[in-house]
């Protein structure tokens, strides 16, 4: 078995070709990256280039690096270690597992530094990254926090009145504790402060530019409209929805049946994109802000702060990125006015508006990004370049609009089906869930199943015994044991 294998399971490695054990630092810094991340592996025994020199005595290098690791770290991460040979040579693999007490600090030379990793490298973390971590390690989010404004001193008539007008229920005075935006000081915490009227937290901004072109650089002319928003979360989703919707056009085209829409960019996408941006930025990094920046032929969103754990949203299957929220309480309060989904199924929602687009083709495939300090979104302008004079457009559109309502009355028929079904309200719930995730296309698992309802694994087994004994699943045979669809009406 080669060494290739143990690389390749490991999302980040660093290869050692022999254990330091008077400079420890040299290793142990990957170690204090890995555990405050997503986890990773270290090589003993092998050269830079995968080559198998080994390891002279193992045995006795494993014992010592659990004795330097006690020694060295705090606290003492959770590890996996082995020994294992090719070609009668011996490495060590150590694993170092994602830890829970975060930050996990190196110590040595009269220092104590925390490390995380940056690509391959891993360097000291700074006072934001170091933040991070304190939160993450007492399980606190940034917006659960207690600020020093005062509840009384702050309006929140943006926020009643959206919430009235998405949920028809009035925000009451005891909503304010039971949502987690007021302490029981009445002092606000950071959610709360991120949603009053006049935000006096400074990062709460939004920078929006239409460029001049395809993109920064200098011209006669290098900006078309420059506008800088403050103040509540919710205003900045309103104005920032409003200038993508200032600064861009909205064609159309008669057809048969009437007419068809096309406007530059998918007004859910966009709205999407946004929440995401505003919700699951990091508020911990001063003096940033939300930027959104329209070119002629694309949107791009950026916002501060990378995936929570860790991971490139770019190296991940983005139609089954699990839900993971950097600011829960603000997520929530988002969700109760149906701004956005607490399943995290952002990215799936922006693909499919595309997706549903009349002009749309692979080529224009929202794009994702990060890395450990940033997240950029990127849309694409579904009208740049596009033939709308194509003598085939119309026959296409009425093929669209006919696949579209014939999608609509299955999704109808199958709601109608579950909902006269002899279960409780709960369990009807919760197939509707799925339904709505995965519909008649998609394969889902048990495990899908509790990150979509939340349900515990035993739970969801009870869910697909009883969606197989009213026949609304099918096995997914060609897709592995354990995974199911839904079936047609």
């Amino acid at each position: 078995m080669g060494i290739e294998k143990y690389i390749g399971e490991a999302t980040e490695y660093d290869k050692k070709l022999k254990l330091e054990i008077r400079k420890p630092k040299s290793w142990l810094k990957s170690v204090s990256a890995f555990a405050n991340g997503i986890g990773g592996t270290l090589i003993f025994g092998v050269a830079d280039d995968g080559t198998i020199v080994g390891l002279s005595n193992a045995q006795k290098d494993s014992e010592k690096i659990s004795e330097i690791l006690k020694a060295r770290m705090d606290p003492i991460p959770n590890i996996v270690m082995e020994i294992l040979s090719e070609n009668g040579k011996e490495f060590i693999l150590l694993k170092v597992l994602p830890g829970q007490e975060t930050p996990y600090y190196y110590f040595g030379e009269g220092n104590r530094i925390a490390y995380v990793r940056v690509g391959n490298e891993s360097v000291p973390a700074d006072a934001t990254a170091l933040k991070r971590l304190v939160l993450k390690g007492a399980n606190l989010s940034y917006d659960s926090m207690s600020s020093v404004y005062k509840f009384e001193d702050y309006a929140f008539t943006k926020l009643r009145t959206v919430y009235r007008k998405q949920t028809g229920s009035e925000f009451e005075e005891n909503d304010f504790i039971s949502f987690e935006l007021v302490d029981k000081e009445g002092s606000l915490t950071n959610a709360g402060a991120l949603l009053a009227d006049e935000s006096p937290i400074r990062q709460s901004r939004l920078f929006c530019t239409r460029w001049n072109g395809l993109d920064k650089a200098s011209g006669v002319m290098e900006a078309w409209d420059d506008k800088e928003y403050e103040g509540s979360l919710i205003s900045l989703l309103q104005n920032g929805t409003e200038f993508v919707k200032n600064n861009s056009k909205k064609r159309w085209k008669k057809t048969g049946s009437g007419r068809v829409e096309m406007p530059d960019y998918p007004e859910q996408a966009v709205h999407e994109a946004l929440v995401n941006a505003l919700i699951h930025r990091d508020y911990t990094e001063i003096g940033s802000e939300v930027h959104i920046d329209m070119f002629d032929d694309r949107l791009e969103i950026y916002s501060p702060g990378g995936m929570l754990d860790g991971t490139l949203v770019q190296q991940l299957d983005t139609d089954r990125v699990a839900s993971k929220r950097r600011n829960p309480i603000i997520a929530d309060v988002f969700s109760r006015m149906h701004f956005m989904d607490r399943r995290g199924s952002g990215f799936r929602k922006i693909k499919a508006d595309y997706r549903q687009s009349v002009n749309f083709n692979e080529k224009m495939e929202p794009v994702f990004e990060s890395n450990p300090n940033a997240f950029y979104v990127t849309l694409y302008n579904l009208n740049y370049g596009a033939d709308i004079e194509n003598p085939d457009f119309e026959q296409k559109n009425l093929d669209f609009e006919a696949e579209n309502l014939d999608f609509r009355t299955k999704k109808l028929d199958f709601e109608r089906y579950v909902s006269g079904l002899k279960l409780n309200q709960p369990t009807k719930d919760n197939i509707l869930i799925m339904f709505n995730e995965y519909g008649f296309d998609k394969p889902f698992s048990r495990t899908d199943i509790v990150e979509y309802t939340e349900l515990s694994l035993a739970s969801a087994s009870v869910l697909i015994n009883k969606m197989k004994q009213f026949e609304l699943i099918e096995a997914a045979s060609d897709q592995g044991r354990g995974r199911y669809k839904f079936k047609e009406r």
